[in-house]
C-alpha cells in the first residue's frame, strides 16, 4: 500500500498554541500555506479528482487570500486550528472527494440575489446599509 494511502492519525497532529505576536502569526500562516501547497498532488491523486494540482493550488491561494485582511492574532490562530485540522483530515484520507470539492474547490461567496429572492426571504440587506455610512 502506498503510503499517500496509510492512514496514521498522528502523523499531522500538531499541538495547538497560541501565536506570540503578528509576526509569529504571520510566519504561521506562511508555512500552513506552503503546506498546504505542497500537498495539492498528493490530494488530487488521493482522491482522484479531475482537477489538475495547480487548479487545486489557485483555489487553496484563494482561501488564503479571502484572509488576508485579517488582523486580529486570536481570529488568525483560530483560522490557522480551522486550516490544521482541514489539512490533516484531508491528508489522512478522512474524507471523501466530494468534501475536497465542496471546501476546496467551491466559490465561497453567496450567490447574487435577485429583489424576489431577497423578497420572499422577508429581508433586503441593501436596505439596511445607513446612507450615511460610506460603503
Amino acid at each position: 500500500m502506498p503510503a499517500a494511502q496509510i492512514t496514521i492519525p498522528t502523523r499531522l497532529a500538531q499541538v495547538t498554541r497560541a501565536s506570540t505576536g503578528p509576526a509569529d502569526a504571520r510566519a504561521r500562516v506562511i508555512q500552513m500555506y506552503r503546506d498546504w501547497y505542497r500537498a495539492a498532488p498528493e490530494v488530487v491523486d488521493a482522491y482522484a479528482l479531475d482537477v489538475s494540482p495547480t487548479e487545486l493550488r489557485h483555489a487553496i491561494r484563494m482561501r488564503f487570500e479571502a484572509h488576508r485582511a485579517v488582523s486580529d492574532v486570536r481570529v488568525i490562530d483560530v483560522l490557522l486550528l480551522k486550516s490544521r485540522q482541514e489539512f490533516q483530515e484531508t491528508l489522512n484520507m478522512w474524507k471523501q472527494p466530494d468534501h475536497i470539492y465542496g471546501l476546496l474547490l467551491k466559490p465561497q461567496g453567496r450567490p447574487p440575489r435577485t429583489f424576489l429572492q431577497k423578497f420572499y426571504e422577508g429581508r433586503d440587506e441593501e436596505a439596511v446599509i445607513p446612507a450615511a455610512s460610506g460603503v
